[in-house]
């Protein structure tokens, strides 16, 4: 125990972070390109793409992402192919992430007032044109707020990741008590690290969230 005093523990703990905070950035960017195509395909108006849509999204938000995981890590495992961890957290995370901004993001975009659609479709836009010259950019100002608060449960998420092995914060902080025998410790350090991952986005998100209501 004399080997592990509070700054190793904490370094540990930090070297460990960088894991948690890339694994969260790149999730949450591919997550955001597949919901962008989710989205289009979500709000296209043709039933059979919005019944896929609606399935996949029913799908991942309907299930916990720790079983996600596991179906990444050991369901494909099962027909021969050795998957990395990362990989498989990356995967597993992506397609989570996806489900719930798609749902996010069709919100935003459907409080767009119908007229924004007539007014484009006199214009003789295309539905790719109309999404990317005319609704879009009025749904982003909407979905901004809500896609940041959205981020926190993502750096969260990451935490389920260490149960297939990824070594982020949560593992770290695991492997650092089964050495130390300091539970109370070590684990507080972990939790006032995700604080302090999570708390800034929660109060950028509200600070947003307000901002926007008064311009309203």
């Amino acid at each position: 125990m004399s080997d592990f005093s509070f700054w190793v523990i904490l370094s540990n703990l930090l070297l460990a972070t960088r894991w948690t905070i890339l694994l969260s950035l790149i999730a949450f960017v591919s997550g955001g390109i597949v919901a962008l195509i989710l989205l289009f395909a979500r709000v296209s108006g043709r039933p059979w793409l919005e019944r896929l849509t609606r399935w996949y999204i029913e799908f991942f938000q309907g299930t916990p992402l720790l079983m996600q995981l596991f179906l990444f890590f050991f369901g494909v495992a099962l027909f021969g192919v050795d998957v990395d961890p990362w990989i498989a957290a990356w995967l597993a995370l992506t397609f989570w992430t996806s489900a719930f901004l798609t749902d996010i993001w069709r919100g935003c975009v459907e409080a767009i007032p119908k007229g924004q659609w007539e007014a484009s479709d006199t214009l003789a836009l295309s539905y790719v044109e109309q999404m990317r010259y005319v609704i879009l950019p009025q749904a982003a100002r909407i979905a901004i707020a809500p896609t940041v608060g959205f981020s926190v449960q993502v750096i969260k998420g990451t935490a389920l990741a260490s149960i297939i092995g990824f070594v982020d914060l949560t593992k770290a902080g695991t492997m650092l008590n089964n050495a130390t025998f300091r539970p109370f410790l070590v684990y507080s350090l972990v939790a006032l690290i995700y604080f302090a991952l999570c708390f800034p986005l929660s109060w950028y998100a509200h600070r947003l969230e307000r901002q926007l209501h008064a311009a309203r």
